[in-house]
Order: C-alpha cells, then sequence, then structure tokens
C-alpha cells in the first residue's frame, strides 16, 4: 500500500548565526592553529550561510567549555521544545487531533535520554496511551528519511492509521573547541539546530508526495571508517575520516541497481539530504542529476545548513513550494553513520 506525506512543518531556535561569526569565533579561540587559513577557507566553502543554534554562539553550551552533563541536559530540552512545536504544527496542518494518531515514529541522536522523544511527546501533546512508538535515537543524519521509511512500513501493515513523524536535532552539543581538527572545524560551520515533523497516511491527506517504495544499505565494513559518534567528559562529538566523503560514491553503484529494479534510474524530482557540497555533488554525479533538481538542496543548506535528520524534510517543505507536476516520480536520499543509506521513490500527487 503507497503511503502518503504531509507537508513538513519545520521549527528552528531562535539563535541564527552567519558562516563570518563562526569564523570569528573559531579564529579567535585557535589563533596559534597551524592551519587556521585553510580551516577559514574550507568554512566558507559548506555552502552554508547561516544556522539556527539552540544557544548562542557565545554562550557555554556551544562554543565554551561546560560539560557533559549540562550540555546534554540543554541539548535535550531544546530538541523536545522544538518537537513539541514542529510535531503540533505537522497535526494541525494535517487537519488532526493528538487522539487521531495511532502511531509516533521519532528520531533524535544528539543527547542522551531515557525514556526518550516519543514518550516525551506522547504526554505533552496528549497523544493517544495505546498509540504505536519507535524511538531512532542513533541514525544522525539519514534519520528522516529511516522514519518516512518505517512509516510507510507502518501503513501497509496497519490500513487507516495515522503516523506522525519527528525528527529533532540539538547538533550544536557537539560544537567543541577542544575538536581542533579540519573535521572537526567543519562541523562546527556546517550543522544547525531544528526539528521536523509530518503525518503519513494511506490515503492523501493534501497534496505531496506519494511513497512507492523504500530502501536501506550499510556499506560493509563501514563502521570504523566513516561517521561516528562519541562521548567525553566535554560532552558528544561527530568524528569521521578523510573516507567518509567516499561514501556516496561507493553506495552509488548498489543505489543504481536498486532504482532499475523500481523504473526510477532518472527521477524527475529529487529530495537529497543536504548533508554538504561533496555529498551533493556526489550524488548529481552518480544519478546525473541536474541542477534544477538539486535546488531545493541547495537551498536549504545555504539557509539553515545540514539538519542532520531533519534536513530531507526541509527539502520536501521546500518541493511544496514549487511543486514537481502531478504524477511526477521522484527519489529521496540520505546518507548517515555507518557509513547507512536509505532511499525512497516516490510520486508526486497534485
Amino acid at each position: 500500500m503507497p503511503a502518503h506525506v504531509t507537508r513538513p512543518a519545520i521549527e528552528h531556535p531562535d539563535n541564527w548565526v552567519t558562516t563570518d561569526q563562526i569564523c570569528a569565533n573559531i579564529a579567535s579561540h585557535h589563533p596559534e592553529h597551524p592551519r587556521l587559513g585553510v580551516v577559514l577557507r574550507v568554512l566558507r566553502n559548506t555552502g552554508v550561510q547561516r544556522r539556527a543554534l539552540a544557544h548562542p554562539l557565545d554562550s557555554d553550551t556551544v562554543s565554551g567549555r561546560t560539560g557533559l552533563v549540562d550540555r546534554n541536559a540543554k541539548a535535550w530540552a531544546a530538541a523536545c521544545a522544538l518537537a513539541e512545536t514542529a510535531a503540533a504544527r505537522a497535526l494541525e496542518d494535517a487537519g488532526l487531533q493528538p487522539h487521531d494518531v495511532d502511531a509516533v515514529i521519532t528520531s533524535h541522536s544528539t543527547s542522551w535520554a531515557v525514556p526518550q522523544l516519543d514518550v516525551h511527546l506522547i504526554n505533552v501533546l496528549g497523544l493517544r496511551p495505546d498509540v504505536r512508538r519507535t524511538a531512532f535515537t542513533t541514525l544522525g543524519c539519514v534519520g528522516g528519511a529511516t522514519a518516512l521509511s518505517k512509516a510507510a512500513d507502518h501503513v501497509a501493515a496497519h490500513p487507516g492509521s495515522h503516523v506522525l513523524v519527528v525528527v529533532a536535532e540539538a547538533i550544536s552539543a557537539i560544537y567543541h573547541h577542544a575538536d581542533d581538527t579540519i573535521e572537526g572545524m567543519i562541523y562546527k560551520a556546517l550543522f544547525g539546530d531544528s526539528a521536523g515533523a509530518c503525518v503519513v497516511t494511506g490515503e492523501p491527506l493534501q497534496p505531496g508526495l506519494r511513497i512507492d517504495s523504500t530502501w536501506e544499505y550499510v556499506l560493509p565494513g563501514s563502521r570504523d571508517s566513516s561517521y561516528w559518534g562519541r562521548l567525553d567528559e566535554l560532552g558528544f562529538h561527530f568524528d569521521s575520516t578523510r573516507e567518509a566523503i567516499n561514501g556516496p560514491g561507493q553506495v552509488m553503484p548498489h543505489l543504481r541497481d536498486w532504482l532499475k529494479q523500481h523504473d526510477a534510474l532518472t527521477p524527475g524530482f529529487a529530495l537529497i539530504h543536504a548533508g554538504g557540497p561533496a555529498i551533493l555533488n556526489a550524488v548529481q554525479a552518480g544519478l546525473d542529476l541536474t541542477d534544477g533538481q538539486l535546488a531545493h538542496s541547495w537551498a536549504s543548506l545555504a539557509a539553515v545548513g545540514n539538519l542532520g535528520g531533519a534536513s530531507v524534510l526541509d527539502v520536501l517543505r521546500r518541493t511544496h513550494d514549487t511543486p514537481p507536476a502531478d504524477g511526477d516520480r521522484g527519489l529521496m536520499l540520505a546518507y548517515g553513520p555507518g557509513f547507512a543509506t536509505t532511499a525512497l521513490t516516490g510520486t508526486w500527487l497534485g
């Protein structure tokens, strides 16, 4: 059974920071860094013009040296607040009440909490106590696409159900001046905080994306050679190797094989996770996409940065502003730690 996705609601915190401000912040904390000039040049080439942070740039929980407990608590509180607003707006936009929700699927990776975002939302939104729930806590940037994939599975298994999908990340929690590698500096400038939410149903509630098929793939042997999270006394860190930028290219032959099986190798529109220039350029080359097909992904990257799992939801939201033609077939694609990939083929219904 096909699954229909409502227009996502995206919520950002109020602390907007430009790339120039981040470059100045890094320069002030690392004046003797041997590669400072290279770092600043790379940061200005990320394609990000601004992003929203849960707390001001000069706060202890962003560029300060507060510890794990404080960073974790404030990141979790920020993610919950963003998720509540986005989820409530998604339900309102879909014309639904909290009691209409039959399942909730969440993704959140940037702070530790038990219980997780699913239980929090059940309580604050007033969802039914018998709502089915799935809480993803380690997916990172692939979280939005994977949550939609699992929502499609739920709709197929439980016809007539309404699935609330919510992704919230306070990625500014990884902003540490103790991380002074090139990769660590890039992540300071690349990410933004946000929450995204939408509803997935078996029958369309409004014009938009219908999910037709889904695919998940973990690149063999990539556990220690791509992206991963790390905890220490300062908080949460996000690390990577140079090999990580090769992930999209290594996955591409397998992705193309799957797309061929679904007669979807040449999508009419593309909803690509705005992970950064390397990812977008690799996807464009691997799938022969046009600049126009990636316009919403580049716009999302520039305006709000890499939102982690919520990025594809923001790209989908932007696509609603200039929608494809009724019946056009498209592709959603996201990558995450692991190196993990989730792809969805779909049809736009006007």
